[in-house]
């Protein structure tokens, strides 16, 4: 027992009843590593092995997951690092965090890292002056153990010879520079859009325009070139004109629509992303054309608005979610010193979703 100052008068309180008497959900301050191996029924040091991401019996885990659900238990980041120079926590670098485009990426990437022990810090690549140069520092001072990068603008050459210079592993997701020796995951875009004018070929079309995207964006070049291949692989006619820029919004796309109704015999539009395709529905739809009775087209991305336009849009389904389990993956076999098993750049096929906008000739 103990004796407490309380103002005119003092309370008595036995020390053992007090404690006995707190429940788990009535922490007082923040729950330790003892607490949960007490609430799970194991020792400090099989907690201690879980949460630095070794394998513990299927049954223990669990208890330990309950456990920590329970006690709301969050580690002690700065604790762990400054004993085992590494913080179990993971830097994911996204162009703009806000938005809704990543969120299967990123949910590829947190399921894989929380599997493995390790937490997900997010930074918007928008909210640093530098881009991403400006988020290596994380990597340099041992803020993070790993880095995931997001972005499918154009990388430098510099950023590229930065990144193959960092001690600390890292994993791109996007553009490359076309350096294959970095390791990298990324959507096919080539193959997607090669899919796209083989399936319009195989229902009659010949004379097929095309809606490319802002030059800053990687992927521009490579939609591009799987467009051209294809109609040289077929030895369909190819003609600049009907090639027209956009800048991938609903604008760009009703714009270059109208210069493309306007070419003489063409009877199948690719758009190089679903808003473009939503403004070139819209444009023919403005001009008395019937798609797809008058007019083909398609998109590529399926957005979720892509199957509710009218007609449903025939579009090019990007596999965001393996994206990010994949980078996911990478990431965490350079954490754990394993040997590579995967291409340094590894590109994931996206899919062909035919709907109702294509039509037989």
């Amino acid at each position: 027992m103990y004796l407490a100052g309380s103002g005119n008068g003092s309370i008595l309180i036995k020390r053992k009843a007090f404690t006995d008497s707190v429940k788990v959900g009535d922490h007082m301050g923040n729950p330790t590593i003892n607490d949960v191996a007490r609430v799970a029924k194991t020792s400090k040091s099989t907690v201690s092995r879980f949460l630095n991401g070794y394998t513990v019996k299927k049954e223990t885990e669990q208890a330990l997951r309950s456990a920590i659900k329970e006690l709301k238990y969050h580690p002690n980041v700065n604790a762990r690092r400054l004993v085992k120079n590494h913080t179990r926590a993971i830097g994911i670098v996204v162009d703009d965090i806000a938005n809704n485009f990543y969120s299967d990426i990123l949910r590829g990437i947190e399921m894989v890292a929380n599997s493995h022990g390790y937490q997900c810090i997010y930074y918007s690549r928008t909210s640093n002056y530098q881009g991403e140069y400006g988020f290596m520092d994380l990597a340099q001072e041992r803020q993070v153990d790993g880095l995931i990068l997001v972005s499918f603008l154009k990388r430098s050459r510099g950023l590229i010879e930065k990144v193959k210079a960092l001690s600390t592993p890292i994993v791109l997701i996007g553009d490359t520079n076309k350096n294959d020796s970095v390791s990298s995951v990324d959507v096919d875009n080539e193959f997607g859009i090669r899919e796209v004018v083989h399936y319009l070929h195989r229902i009659g079309h010949r004379k097929i325009g095309y809606i490319s995207g802002p030059e800053e964006f990687s992927s521009t070049y490579w939609r591009r070139k799987g467009y051209e291949g294809a109609l040289e692989n077929l030895h369909l006619k190819s003609d600049p004109s009907w090639i027209v820029a956009s800048n991938w919004s609903e604008e760009g796309g009703h714009r270059a629509m109208r210069e493309l109704l306007n070419i003489n015999g063409i009877t199948a539009v690719i758009a190089s992303n679903d808003e473009t395709a939503i403004g070139a529905l819209l444009c023919a739809n403005e001009l008395g054309y019937q798609v797809p009775l008058d007019i083909s087209v398609v998109g590529f991305d399926d957005i979720p608005v892509s199957k509710w336009v009218y007609p449903p849009l025939t579009t090019v389904k990007q596999p965001l979610y393996q994206m990010g389990e994949k980078a996911g993956l990478e990431l965490i076999k350079k954490l754990n010193g394993e040997k590579e098993r995967l291409p340094e750049r590894l590109l994931i096929k996206p899919k062909l979703i035919a709907r109702q906008s294509c039509r037989n000739l």
